[in-house]
């Protein structure tokens, strides 16, 4: 019996050694001669890391993970990497290639893979040119302030509170019109997390159940609740 419940055990070991990836993130970082790569996601709050590669005469590599539901994972360099020098990507099951630069790491990332990505790209579109401009009011709200030109300042500050509603009722309904899409939650939660309730639950309650199965549909279903409950204090 000792020894069947060994087999057992083996067999049992075997198999999760030979069990397939869910994700495999394949990435080619043109440059890159020497150093370390790192996958990480977001854990009970806190970066952790899932793979590591060291990287020594070549550029292409492969990382991997497990993944239950599709999620945001995150590219670094190194170990130390900056916020700003890392690239993050919607994941699901399946193969993600990125293809970028080590001189422009984040700017020249061209990432394939997950249904979530293409969407998430598409939001970003319409952000980038929001933050654009929102740089631009910053710099002539400076400059203004510099010269005292109140007149100025108040019309600027009058366009950025406009900006600022204009980016909420976007994210709003682009969440919506991808209510079947893991990207609507995480938007509701990255974008919008102070947003009025009314418009938070709205998105929550449009959401898909297999959306609303997800890891970000259940992270927003909490916070929505949580919301409410502290309300009611």
């Amino acid at each position: 019996m000792k020894h069947i419940s060994l087999f057992l055990i083996a067999l049992f070991v075997v198999a999760c050694s030979n069990k397939p990836n869910d994700l495999i993130v394949k990435a080619n970082v043109k440059g890159l001669k020497k150093g370390t790569v790192y996958l990480k996601k977001i854990k009970d709050t806190a970066l952790v890391t899932v793979d590591s590669v060291n990287i020594s005469g070549t550029s292409n590599f492969e990382l991997y993970s497990d993944i239950d539901t599709p999620e945001i994972f995150f590219l670094y360099l190194d170990k130390n990497s900056a916020e700003k020098d890392r690239i993050a990507f919607f994941a699901d099951k399946g193969i993600t290639e990125i293809n970028t630069t080590l001189k422009n790491f984040v700017f020249d990332a061209k990432i394939k893979g997950s249904s979530q990505q293409k969407v998430l790209e598409e939001y970003k579109k319409f952000i980038s040119r929001a933050n654009d401009r929102n740089l631009e009011l910053i710099k002539e709200t400076f400059e203004a302030q510099k010269i005292g030109d109140t007149a100025k300042i108040k019309a600027l500050e009058k366009e950025q509170s406009g900006a600022l509603k204009r980016k909420y009722l976007y994210t709003v309904n682009f969440a919506l019109n991808n209510k079947d899409s893991e990207v609507a939650p995480y938007l509701a939660l990255s974008e919008i997390y102070n947003a009025r309730i009314d418009l938070l639950d709205t998105i929550n309650e449009s959401l898909t159940p297999k959306v609303k199965a997800s890891k970000y549909g259940i992270e927003l279903d909490r916070f929505i609740k949580d919301i409410k409950e502290k309300e009611k204090e």
